[in-house]
């Protein structure tokens, strides 16, 4: 087993990976597409998609102190055999303010900190090529300030290049935002702020920059000072500098079998499909929409099969726990819990069509983030959507994967709690197992219809039918036997809910179409009523002949089951039977 590539779960340092012999993933391609862009870039990403690891890599291929071991950690790479011009040229500066932050009282003090410390790393680093007394003074000073003007005129009198490198620019400024206020962070990001005023310093000092973050927000709020930046986020050759593509994950998994860390019996191309609709299908690029390539989470990638090595199948649960720490920090940047009614009319919309027609903002300030307009594209950059289609000027925006419908819906489950919701979950899911494995779906259906009555609070904070699919959406999603699928598109247009068998762990027996009408107390009459019914047996049974709901279904008995309400209250559930047309 000597030599055998390790999983590097969790490993972001570049030379750490290499000189460990843990599996890389190469991605020393884009550095030559990267000098071809302009000297400073800016590259946002959602969390674990790898910016962390492609700017140690970066770090470890531009840095001059590193170039004694360029053939040791490069040369069976794509850059090692394809070396570009400004191959180990630079001193290399770098920050990740993922590591800045504090309490109000003490932010710029623990700022300028920080920043002080990468500064001293950066000069002891290259102490050989500046006089004694240009190090010393470094050393001795404690301000951001004087310490980059010593090195900036220093470099400049030597005539010695500088690169910086940013890891996650934004962090700093989305945590005071995000637990100050914006009261707070529009004091630091403008005017003379310190934030501000740190950026301005940059300008004229190094010869390239490159910053990486999860939002366009502080670039914004911070142009004024600093506005020599290209964002390249979209560019559609970038499109793939980060995350997994599915040739990526192919030639991974094939070394892993090939070892036999994998059996010899896994099926790569099946456990490849089984990961796709959880971490697959991100496009940053509306002009990338023309390949059928997408992008994996990386992150989930490497967990899934961390646990394919381990327990020889994929892991129980298919999201990996620590997201949920992921999903804590994007509440707070959204704002999830002081969202108005246009922006949840935004939210829902999502939730219940899996998509949305949008204008992509390539930035935006702190104070736009409430507009409605605005979200779309604030969502897309904390990856909740992707480019899945155009329309005319506009990008049509979707759910990416069932990773992110999942943190979509626990928004509306957090929503309907706070709202006083007293749903027993326990009782609920004895009622999903009788319903996959039973094939009883109507005492589950009748308590889910009951509790939604009993909800008066709910049902007067969204009107009508989008009240109704939202609750039934986010309650029908707890359940381990199905993919909670809304508006699934079939050849006859769309049903409002597939319960699309989940057979990883579970071999459910029943599957299950579900038909949602809504009627407005003040409309209803017999007639009016009968009618709907009628028609949504119609659509019902046009859904449930489609070739594609025969794949889907996967051998499961298939129930086809309409639900009208009227108002508030549950009028008629009945199972459909063959739809017969009148003579």
């Amino acid at each position: 087993m000597d030599g055998i590539r390790q999983i590097p779960y969790g490993v972001s340092d570049f030379v750490s990976i290499r000189s460990r012999n843990l599996y890389y993933i190469d991605k020393t391609m884009y550095l030559a597409e990267l000098e071809s862009q302009p000297d400073t870039l800016i590259f946002i990403r959602p969390r674990r998609f790898g910016k962390s690891l492609f700017i140690s890599m970066m770090q470890a291929y531009y840095d001059k102190a590193m170039a004694g071991r360029f053939d040791k950690l490069f040369g069976d790479l794509w850059v090692g055999k394809h070396p570009t011009p400004l191959r180990n040229r630079y001193q290399v500066m770098y920050f990740d303010y993922s590591r800045a932050g504090g309490t109000i009282e003490r932010l710029e003090e623990n700022f300028n900190e920080y920043s002080c410390g990468c500064i001293d790393s950066f000069i002891d680093r290259y102490k050989d090529e500046y006089p004694e007394r240009i190090v010393e003074k470094v050393l001795q000073t404690n301000s951001t300030r004087a310490k980059l003007n010593l090195i900036n005129n220093a470099a400049h009198e030597l005539r010695i290049p500088l690169y910086l490198i940013i890891d996650e620019y934004d962090n700093f400024t989305n945590i005071v935002l995000n637990e100050e206020g914006e009261a707070v962070y529009h004091a630091i990001t403008h005017a003379n702020g310190f934030y501000r005023d740190f950026f301005k310093l940059f300008k004229g000092m190094f010869e390239r920059i490159f910053l990486t973050g999860v939002s366009p927000v502080t670039l914004d709020d911070l142009t004024s000072g600093f506005n020599i930046g290209w964002n390249v986020s979209m560019n559609p050759e970038l499109d793939k500098m980060l995350g997994f593509s599915t040739e990526d994950v192919r030639e991974m998994f094939s070394y892993y079998k090939k070892v036999e860390l994998l059996s010899a019996d896994c099926d790569i191309e099946a456990m490849i499909e089984e990961m796709k609709p959880w971490y697959d299908n991100y496009c940053f690029a509306k002009e990338c929409l023309e390949s059928d390539i997408r992008v994996f989470n990386c992150d989930m990638v490497m967990y899934y099969l961390r646990s394919y090595v381990s327990r020889g199948h994929a892991p129980e649960i298919m999201l990996d726990p620590n997201t949920k720490t992921d999903y804590n920090k994007l509440k707070g940047l959204i704002k999830l819990d002081k969202l108005d009614g246009d922006r949840k009319g935004v939210m829902l919309e999502i939730i219940e069509k899996g998509e949305i027609k949008a204008t992509l903002v390539p930035s935006f300030s702190a104070m736009e983030m409430t507009k409605p307009e605005i979200f779309p594209s604030l969502l897309f950059y904390y990856g909740m959507l992707t480019i899945t289609g155009t329309r005319g000027s506009r990008v049509i925006l979707g759910i990416p994967n069932n990773n992110v419908r999942k943190q979509y819906y626990n928004y509306i489950l957090e929503v309907y709690d706070k709202l006083g919701n007293h749903v027993n979950i326990l009782k609920l899911k004895d009622f999903f197992d009788i319903m996959a494995f039973d094939g009883n779906w109507r005492e589950c259906l009748q308590y889910m219809a009951d509790c939604y009555k009993n909800l008066s609070s709910v049902r007067d904070s969204i009107e009508g039918e989008r009240n109704i699919q939202g609750f039934f959406l986010a309650y029908l999603n707890l359940n381990d036997y199905y993919y909670t699928a809304p508006e699934v598109e079939v050849a006859h247009g769309y049903c409002d809910f597939f319960l699309l068998p989940n057979l990883t762990h579970y071999q459910a027996n029943h599957s299950y179409i579900l038909e949602l009408k809504y009627m407005p107390k003040k409309d209803y009459t017999e007639e009016a009523a009968e009618k709907q019914w009628q028609e949504a047996v119609e659509q019902i049974n046009g859904y449930a002949v489609a070739p594609r709901v025969e794949t889907l279904r996967q051998g499961t008995q298939m129930h086809k089951i309409v639900m009208q309400f009227v108002g508030w209250e549950l009028h008629r559930m009945e199972e459909v039977s063959v739809f017969k047309h009148k003579a």
